[in-house]
């Protein structure tokens, strides 16, 4: 018999305060549902009690009112789960040195959720994972309280769709996917989930909301790997790829411009294609194709270091000694999330050829490369400041993301040399012939 509990579901925690959970807690506090974010970070609740905005994109007066109203309080106290109609799962889900999935913080947070677990609650996972994680890890780990899914508390999964830096489309707007253990458990959650005013897409199940949400971000893998491909072989055809795909675009149809870059980052793109192709395996599955487009884009920093040889080679110097000035550490422009970040890669390789290196990056003031197979250590580093000096003292200034507030003006006009992965340098009319350009085989 399933559950069919009626609960106005006003009272809710969000478990994981990071990019994805504090945007969703501040966007149910809103919507007049009393709600808790609940995190180790103790640094992360000091402030957010405080009403300060640790993420971009979650204004700190949305805070600081919600706060002060007692509308909504964070905490690292899971027994305040307790008394809560809702909790939602809002934690990390990297991959290990292997590409292996690491659920270690859904495991985590489940198993708190499973000691403070009281009849009626609905509990919804929307951590990225593979499809069957929401019945296969969570399920059985609630289940240990004597408790049953569907019958005793609800259960679902409504993926995430957070793009860090937009404006255009947040949690408030961004259409919702959720599935359900059970069709009440589907019905309630989409019902608290268009409290925040976004439309709500229901599926069949946990399971095909979980590969809604890869498929999503597997279609954009994909799509990167071919135009990073497509670049690297116009650069041996000399035919500009920038030019190419601005072209491509004037098709009103059949066509999305994708764009090359110095590999993928982020939560997202560069870790789902691993989740999934990780879980087809027990099915005796796969997912050629997919991994493929993953080998592609994980190859993409190492051409990278293979231009800025070749950049530095055209002024007759060696990258063993060479001062190289990365540009943009983050994993997309306008942002200050470097998780992931192509940039960590490059930076790795250009340490292990003996390359001395410094890098800028208005968002991220402190970067690190390591521990991994290419830089066995940590090695932190800090933003420099981008004056004259820095650039005229580079040998190489290599561009990994182009952030609007930088002005390549005055980058081109002071470096030496420039290497260009992601067409930052459009628009510079002085000084070309030092600009070397991903998916370009001539000088820009």
């Amino acid at each position: 018999m399933e559950i069919n509990i009626k609960h106005s579901d006003d009272r809710v925690a969000v478990i994981g305060l990071g990019y994805v959970g504090l945007p969703l807690a501040v966007a149910f506090a809103k919507a007049g549902c009393h709600t808790i974010g609940v995190d180790l970070d103790t640094r992360k609740v000091k402030q957010i009690n405080a009403g300060i905005s640790y993420i971009p994109d979650v204004p700190t007066n949305d805070v600081a009112e919600l706060t002060k109203a007692g509308q909504f309080i964070a905490t690292n106290d899971y027994e305040m789960l307790r008394d809560r109609d809702a909790v939602f799962i809002c934690v990390p889900t990297p991959y290990d040195a292997m590409r292996a999935p690491d659920l270690s913080f859904i495991i985590s947070a489940a198993e708190s959720i499973q000691k403070c677990l009281k009849h009626g609650q609905m509990i919804i996972l929307q951590s990225t994972t593979y499809p069957g994680t929401t019945e296969e890890i969570v399920q059985p780990i609630l289940e240990r309280t004597g408790m049953k899914a569907g019958v005793d508390f609800d259960l679902a999964f409504s993926p995430e769709r957070i793009d860090p830096g937009r404006v255009d489309f947040t949690v408030k707007n961004t259409p919702k996917v959720v599935g359900g253990m059970t069709p009440a458990a589907t019905e309630r959650a989409t019902a608290l989930l268009a409290k925040i005013g976004a439309p709500v897409h229901p599926v069949s199940s946990p399971r095909a909301a979980e590969m809604t949400k890869l498929l999503e971000n597997i279609f954009r893998s994909v799509n990167i790997a071919l135009v990073n491909e497509l670049a690297r072989m116009s650069e041996r055809m000399n035919i500009d790829m920038w030019e190419v795909i601005n072209a491509a675009k004037t098709k009103p149809y059949g066509y999305m411009a994708f764009t090359p870059s110095a590999g993928v980052g982020g939560h997202c793109i560069g870790v789902d294609p691993y989740y999934l192709s990780w879980k087809a395996r027990e099915y005796d599955f796969y997912t050629r194709f997919i991994e493929l487009a993953a080998e592609v884009n994980q190859s993409m920093p190492f051409h990278v270091v293979s231009l800025i040889e070749r950049a530095l080679g055209n002024n007759f110097k060696a990258i063993n000694g060479s001062k190289v000035l990365v540009l943009g550490v983050s994993f997309k422009r306008d942002i200050d999330d470097a998780r992931n970040s192509p940039a960590e890669r490059v930076m790795e390789l250009l340490v292990t050829r003996n390359a001395i290196v410094d890098y800028h990056d208005p968002y991220v003031p402190k970067f690190h490369i390591g521990p991994d197979v290419f830089h066995r250590e940590q090695r932190n580093f800090s933003s420099q400041p981008l004056t004259e000096a820095l650039l005229k003292t580079a040998d190489c200034v290599v561009i990994t993301t182009g952030h609007k507030v930088v002005d390549y003006h005055f980058v081109v006009k002071h470096a030496r040399a420039v290497v260009d992965t992601c067409n930052a340098t459009e628009y510079v009319k002085v000084g070309k012939e030092k600009i070397l350009k991903l998916g370009s085989g001539v000088s820009a």
